[in-house]
C-alpha cells in the first residue's frame, strides 16, 4: 500500500507543470508552489444545489440523469484520497485497470454505453489524449444502475463550469456564508479556510472546476482587493450525492447557500430603504463587523452607540438585512445583520433577541446626547452612577429592574438581580438616582447606600 501511495505522488509531482496550462485550474492569488511530494487532494467533502431552486440555477443548471447523458458531454477527472487506491477507469485498448492519478485533471468525453463480451455493461470515454478508457459497471444492467445517484466516481462535469463562466464572470454577488476558502498551493488542491461577514459585495473574478461533487470553484474579490472561493453545486449531475446530504454544513457548498445575485437582492432590498440615512443607537452591547488593517474585524460595540444607516442589504430567502452603520463621532464604518421579525414566541426567543432591530436598536441618538460625557461613559461599561435618569438606569442595566419600590416620601427604589446578588437604585423626588447599593454591600448588611458624589 504504502508503494502504490508513494508512486501516486510522485505521478502528481511530475504532472504540475501541465496542470497550469488547463484553464479549468484556477487559483486565489497569494497561493504557493508546493516545494515537497505529499497528498495534494482535497478533503471528500460533498454538497449540491437544493432541488427546490426556481430562478437562476434551474434555469441554466439541468440535472442529466447517468441514465440520459448525451454523447460529447465533457468532465474532467478530480481524484479524492479514496482514489488513490481504488482505480476507476480501464485502458480499453488493454483491458487493465488505470490509476486515477495519471488521469488527473485530464478531460474524458462521453461517447456512450457498451456491453462487453463477459455481460458487464461499460460507460466509454475519450480522455484529451486521445485514447479510449472505460468505467465498468460492478454489478446489474446499466438502467439498474443509472437510476441511483452513484455515478461515475472521479468526474466533475464540465458543463456546469462552462455555463456558470458564461453567466456569472464578471458579476455582482453577496455572500451568503461567513465561511470560504483561500488557495495555498499553486500545484495542489491545499486550501485555508477564511471567514468573511454575510451579505458582502463581491465580485466574480475567475471560475473553473471544483470537485466531482462540487464542480464549480468561484473566486470572488471583495472592496479590499482580498480573494477567496468556494465550490459549489449546481445541476447535481454526476455528484454521487444523495438529496438529504445537501444540509447543514453542506449548504455553503450550494450556490445559494453560498452566493446571491446582485439583481436578486435589490428586488428584496426596497422594502427597507427607508431606513437610510437615519440616525439610530444600540440599547445593548452587541457585535458587529468593522474594516482595519486590510480585513474585516469582528468587535464589540458598548452600549448607546450613535449611528447613521448608511445602506441596507436584505438577504433574499432570508429574514436578514444587513446594515451599513457609519458611528456618528468617530465615522468608522460598521455592518450589522438584523431581522426586523421579532422572535418573541419563537423558539430560542432569547438567543435571537440580538438579532431583532427592535430590541437591539431605538431611532435617533438617544439619551446619551443630553447627559454628561460621566454618565454616557457609565452608559457604555454597563454600570449606574448617581444622577442618571430612570431611561440611563435601563440602559446602563440592560433590562427593566425585577421589582420597584416607593418609601412613602417621594423617593423610590429599583431592585436587580445580579449573580451575586442585588443592586439597589434609588431615586429622590427629582426622578435621577440619589443613591445606590451593590450586591456586595447588601450581601454583607453593612454595606452604606453611596453618597450624591461617587467615589
Amino acid at each position: 500500500m504504502k508503494r502504490a501511495i508513494l508512486t501516486a505522488g510522485l505521478a502528481i509531482l511530475l504532472m504540475t507543470v501541465s496542470a497550469q496550462e488547463n484553464s479549468y485550474i484556477v487559483k486565489t492569488r497569494n497561493a504557493k508552489k508546493k516545494v515537497a511530494v505529499e497528498n495534494l487532494l482535497t478533503d471528500s467533502t460533498t454538497v449540491e444545489e437544493d432541488e427546490t431552486a426556481t430562478d437562476f440555477v434551474s434555469q441554466y443548471f439541468k440535472y442529466h440523469s447517468l441514465c440520459n447523458w448525451k454523447e460529447g458531454m465533457k468532465f474532467m477527472v478530480m481524484p479524492e484520497k479514496y482514489d488513490l487506491v481504488v482505480k476507476t477507469f480501464c485502458d480499453a485498448s488493454t483491458g487493465k485497470e488505470v490509476s486515477s492519478m495519471s488521469l488527473r485533471h485530464k478531460i474524458m468525453t462521453y461517447k456512450g454505453k457498451s456491453e462487453s463480451s463477459d455481460g458487464h455493461w461499460r460507460m466509454n470515454f475519450q480522455c484529451e489524449n486521445n485514447k479510449m478508457y472505460y468505467y465498468e459497471i460492478p454489478s446489474g444492467s446499466f438502467d439498474d444502475y443509472c437510476y441511483g445517484k452513484i455515478g461515475v466516481p472521479t468526474l466533475a462535469y464540465l458543463g456546469d463550469v462552462d455555463i456558470a463562466r458564461e453567466q456569472l464572470l464578471g458579476k455582482k454577488l453577496f455572500t451568503k456564508t461567513r465561511i470560504y476558502r483561500v488557495d495555498t498551493e499553486i500545484d495542489g488542491d491545499g486550501f485555508r479556510e477564511t471567514q468573511q461577514p454575510m451579505n458582502k459585495e463581491v465580485t466574480v473574478t475567475a471560475i473553473g472546476v471544483g470537485t466531482r461533487s462540487f464542480p464549480v470553484k468561484i473566486i470572488v474579490e471583495d472592496e479590499l482587493g482580498n480573494e477567496y472561493y468556494q465550490v459549489v453545486a449546481m445541476s447535481k449531475t454526476n455528484s454521487g450525492m444523495r438529496d438529504d446530504e445537501f444540509i447543514m454544513d453542506s449548504l455553503k457548498h450550494t450556490f445559494y447557500g453560498a452566493f446571491e445575485l446582485q439583481d436578486a437582492v435589490m428586488k428584496v432590498n426596497k422594502d427597507f430603504k427607508s431606513y437610510i440615512g437615519q440616525v439610530i443607537h444600540n440599547k445593548y452591547k452587541t457585535e458587529m463587523v468593522t474594516k482595519g488593517g486590510g480585513k474585516d474585524r469582528y468587535v464589540t460595540i458598548p452600549k448607546m452607540m450613535s449611528f447613521r444607516v448608511d445602506n441596507t442589504l436584505a438577504q433574499p430567502n432570508s429574514e436578514f438585512v444587513t446594515l451599513t452603520l457609519t458611528e456618528v463621532e468617530s465615522r468608522r464604518v460598521f455592518y450589522k445583520d438584523v431581522t426586523f421579525t421579532n422572535p418573541v414566541g419563537k423558539a430560542n426567543a432569547r438567543a435571537r433577541e440580538d438579532e431583532y432591530f427592535g430590541y437591539l436598536f431605538a431611532m435617533g441618538e438617544g439619551q446619551a446626547r443630553e447627559t454628561s460625557q460621566a454618565a454616557r461613559a457609565a452608559i457604555q461599561q454597563g454600570r449606574v452612577i448617581v444622577g442618571m435618569s430612570e431611561d440611563e438606569v435601563v440602559l446602563a442595566m440592560g433590562e427593566e429592574p425585577i421589582r420597584k419600590e416607593t418609601t412613602g416620601d417621594g423617593r423610590y427604589m429599583w431592585l436587580y438581580q445580579r449573580s451575586k446578588g442585588f443592586l439597589t437604585v434609588t431615586f429622590g423626588r427629582n426622578g435621577r438616582v440619589e443613591s445606590y447599593t451593590t450586591p456586595a454591600e447588601n450581601n454583607s448588611k453593612k454595606g452604606k447606600a453611596r453618597s450624591k458624589k461617587d467615589k
